[in-house]
């Protein structure tokens, strides 16, 4: 942890962001806290009749566009600092991304490896029961995040209906396709960043066969790396929490994604040219695209200087600290910043809204199409704003984000306004 908390480092992006705009201080006085940030113990029964708590967070940081939305992750290593600063990244990447959303985040403190399926199950219904009053379809909508998947939130739905006495499906998205879910959400994260890349792939300097490093083979990297690899990208690297494995000719995507589902990727070493990468070596993989698909502050002061890509795409969030961005920016690294790269999966989840809202349900070829669009449209703004202002991508996307926001906080009267 730096001497900053990571809510501080996000929020100097927000105010470096004004410094490109003409907004009142009003805007900045309500975006720089949270709205309500809940605390909760969720104490559940084990399956072997004892009893543990675990606690639990639930952030809605701003709703000026619309009702909240964001993840639900189980971590050992939630905080609730970590949960009000996605909360925040939330709000920016709905309003970088034109959705009629606000930011909000969830997590429960938790290894989920040490509960059996039944004891996640009371975990998830424990959730809803003590943030009942918090979420709903048209206040703050949850979805899943890390280690949670669409199960739990199917388990997340129904305790909500049981609660309010109604079947709910927009409470919650990324649910299980049979109980209301979107086509298309699955891969959302990652094909979001897909579109993006490809369609600013000439002005990047990147083309077919161009190499690629991938840290974090979770849903995001494994579908970024099945996306890349079939557009004729070579995926040289790639690693997951247990370790990492490269090959300078080119890894098999459909093994990785065998060895995944087996453990870990790095069973693969030792055949077909394949040898072990350690996971934090990765970044310095020698490739012309480096796709951070892990964790939070994966890039730092103490390895940026060692990255070797022409390219980043972030598909997690807050993968790169304030300190990195600077030694990147000076090695001409192009960063393409998770609020925007990394906004195909609360589009796709935006969507599965408005379908359970019109008690619809669109083909896989409407999804893609939409988000094609999306991530076309608001890329190529931030990239115009970057080069209109001399700022980087990353400034850019809060800049164009921010932008909404003021006019969203302004319309309802600020002090410039009100005292003429």
């Amino acid at each position: 942890m730096h001497l900053d908390s990571m809510l501080d480092q996000a929020r100097a992006r927000l105010y470096e962001a004004a410094g490109h705009l003409d907004i009142t201080a009003d805007v900045l006085e309500k975006l720089k806290s949270p709205r309500e940030t809940t605390q909760a113990r969720l104490v559940i029964r084990m399956d072997d009749g004892s009893s543990k708590s675990y606690p639990a967070w639930r952030c809605r940081y701003d709703d000026t566009l619309g009702p909240t939305k964001g993840g639900i992750r189980f971590h050992p290593d939630v905080s609730i600092d970590e949960v009000e600063t996605l909360a925040f990244l939330m709000t920016m990447k709905c309003a970088v991304i034109n959705l009629p959303l606000g930011g909000a985040k969830g997590g429960v403190r938790v290894d989920i490896h040490n509960l059996s399926a039944t004891e996640q199950e009371r975990l998830a219904r424990r959730y809803v029961q003590c943030f009942a009053k918090v979420i709903g379809p048209n206040r703050d909508i949850p979805a899943p995040d890390v280690y949670t998947n669409s199960t739990i939130m199917a388990w997340m739905a129904d305790e909500y209906a049981a609660i309010v006495g109604e079947v709910t499906p927009a409470v919650i998205t990324g649910k299980p396709i049979a109980l209301g879910g979107s086509l298309g959400r699955e891969d959302a994260t990652a094909r979001g960043g897909y579109y993006l890349l490809l369609h600013q792939a000439q002005k990047l300097g990147l083309r077919p066969g161009a190499r690629v490093a991938i840290q974090g083979f979770g849903n995001a990297g494994k579908h970024i790396a099945q996306l890349l690899g079939a557009a004729g990208f070579k995926i040289v690297a790639v690693t997951d929490s247990k370790g990492g494995v490269q090959c300078s000719s080119g890894l098999d995507v459909d093994k990785l994604i065998s060895a995944k589902r087996q453990g870990s990727v790095t069973s693969l070493a030792g055949s077909d040219g394949v040898c072990t990468l350690p996971a934090d070596e990765l970044v310095s993989v020698d490739c012309e695209l480096l796709v951070l698909a892990a964790l939070e502050d994966m890039v730092h002061a103490g390895n940026a200087a060692r990255v070797k890509a022409h390219v980043i795409l972030e598909l997690a969030n807050a993968p790169i600290t304030p300190e990195a961005d600077k030694i990147l920016n000076a090695k001409s690294i192009v960063v393409l910043p998770d609020i925007l790269a990394n906004a195909g999966g609360v589009t796709v989840s935006y969507f599965e809204w408005v379908q359970n809202r019109q008690g619809d349900s669109w083909p896989i070829e409407q999804v893609h199409a939409r988000l094609k669009t999306k991530m076309e449209q608001e890329g190529d703004a931030v990239w115009t704003l970057a080069q209109e202002k001399g700022i980087t991508l990353r400034s850019a996307a809060y800049v164009h984000a921010l932008s909404r926001l003021a006019e969203a906080i302004e319309a309802q009267g600020t002090q410039r306004f009100l005292m003429g």
